[in-house]
């Protein structure tokens, strides 16, 4: 921590609601640490447990690279000492919650509360961690930010998130994710965000929201969380959004590229160049920014509209940052092996996204034929089968080459070859089916003349990623266009 801010023993006791008189003078804590890996000496230790992994296992290595309290469930730990000693002679304190995890939340409710930065809040079944850095960079041209690193948007990454951001930083942008009912809203109890930013909503995370309306009302929770005086963004699609955000609160900043949009915020889409990277009219000027594709295009009119809700006054200024930030590493990352172009689209996958995904394919210039490799989309619960049957059915329709079906999209294609034919059922592009991403490559080689533009689309947990060895090995070295290295 820097500055002025210092976890005492007393204002863990208070951020934790624990009894006051128990307070030790003169205890004070370096930094909040979950992982004895990275732990420094004079640190608090907060004991999280998980499915595959419990803390409390780990509390004699805490005490013995020297952190000064821990933060334990008194289930796990009733009584007794740490063994090892801090340096001032005495045994770590410590701090008995019924629920680690839920004290990991209230310690940075109470920091962001006591320094008091504004927050945003971003959420959105796709596109949360691209308009992040877009946001980051808008409000970063003329403001001090710190953002969600990564993806850490869950209970864990939101209190690091808050604990880890400096005090001189005048905006915390946060990234706020969720696979269950209620996620979204415990963690807008945590960041208690002064602005909210809804990216888009569809079929995701099935298996814990249950459909489309379980989905919309978790990300609502955010429209629901924000501070009533600060500003709410949506984007413009799908046309639910929108509406059922302003039967919340009436003051909602619409943004996109459709009718549906508020004409200030409103982007108008302009051609596109060779990388799929399209030009946009908004707010005056002309932008083209480094991500590619319509959504591309629709993420930085959302990061746009919010700096202007925020009131940034060089909204120029933060146009041209934001248009610099490149897609992020596997998030439409577009990477040359001599004349084959490989379009890397692998973090996650939903139907919406599948969609998007290929529309940048179809955008981009080819040499060659345009080939689809389609790996499962996750954690979509008992629709699974339909949903992959119905975007298989809408992507073999488009003008592609060649679609390889992995795992159950290869299950959809089997389902769709018994279908009869019917009018405006007829396919385009020819279906190789595969049962898992390490047969995917074998199949798909023969087909390669080495000109095609390929695009690799799956939910992160089919690892197509795994691929790019293959292609890289066969077709050359790569040269980069809109690829970012990881830090």
């Amino acid at each position: 921590m820097t500055g002025g801010f210092v976890w005492t023993d007393a204002r863990v006791r208070d951020a934790l609601d624990l009894p006051s008189e128990l307070t030790r003078e003169g205890v004070a804590f370096t930094e909040i640490s979950t992982d004895t890996r990275t732990l420094t000496r004079g640190a608090l230790f907060v004991a999280l447990e998980g499915e595959r992994f419990d803390g409390h296992l780990f509390l004699e290595e805490a005490a013995a690279r020297g952190a000064r309290g821990m933060v334990v469930s008194k289930f796990r730990v009733p009584g007794g000492d740490v063994g090892s000693v801090t340096e001032a002679g005495e045994g770590p304190v410590r701090y008995r919650v019924e629920d680690t995890l839920t004290a990991l939340g209230q310690l940075a409710r109470h920091r962001r509360r006591t320094l008091g930065r504004a927050v945003v809040g971003i959420t959105g079944s796709s596109g949360k961690t691209s308009v992040k850095e877009l946001i980051s960079a808008a409000l970063g041209h003329s403001r001090r930010v710190h953002a969600t690193r990564a993806n850490r948007n869950n209970r864990v990454g939101v209190p690091l998130t808050l604990l880890e951001a400096e005090e001189e930083t005048d905006l915390w942008v946060v990234e706020l994710g969720t696979s269950e009912p209620g996620e979204i809203g415990l963690l807008t109890r945590i960041a208690e965000p002064d602005a909210g930013v809804v990216t888009t909503v569809s079929e995701a995370h099935l298996t814990g929201l249950g459909s489309l309306e379980g989905v919309l009302q978790e990300k609502l929770d955010l429209v629901r969380g924000t501070a009533s005086d600060g500003p709410v963004v949506v984007g413009d699609r799908p046309e639910i959004l929108p509406r059922r955000a302003r039967e919340l609160r009436e003051e909602v900043h619409v943004c996109g590229l459709t009718d549906r949009a508020d004409p200030e915020l409103r982007g108008e889409l302009l051609e596109a160049d060779g990388e799929g990277r399209y030009a946009v009219r908004w707010g005056g000027g002309v932008w083209r920014p480094a991500m590619p594709g319509r959504h591309g295009v629709e993420n930085f009119v959302l990061a746009l509209s919010t700096a202007r809700c925020l009131g940034i006054d060089d909204l120029e200024g933060a146009a041209r940052a934001a248009e610099q930030v490149p897609p992020g590493p596997l998030r439409g990352e577009v990477e040359r092996l001599g004349r084959l172009t490989l379009l890397l689209d692998c973090y996650n996958a939903n139907p919406q996204s599948v969609r998007a995904a290929v529309d940048l394919l179809l955008d981009l210039p080819a040499a060659g034929g345009k080939v689809v490799v389609l790996g499962s989309m996750l954690e979509l619960g008992d629709r699974a089968s339909s949903l992959h049957r119905e975007v298989l059915g809408e992507v073999v329709r488009r003008p592609l080459d060649l679609v390889v079906a992995v795992g159950d999209f290869a299950v959809a294609a089997e389902a769709l070859a018994t279908e009869t034919h019917s009018p405006g059922s007829e396919r385009i592009a020819q279906v190789l089916s595969v049962p898992g991403a390490g047969d995917a490559y074998e199949r798909l080689r023969p087909h390669l003349s080495g000109s095609e533009t390929v695009l690799l689309k799956a939910s992160r947990g089919v690892a197509l990623e795994t691929l790019v060895a293959r292609f890289r090995a066969d077709f050359g070295t790569s040269t980069a266009a809109g690829r970012r290295q990881e830090a």
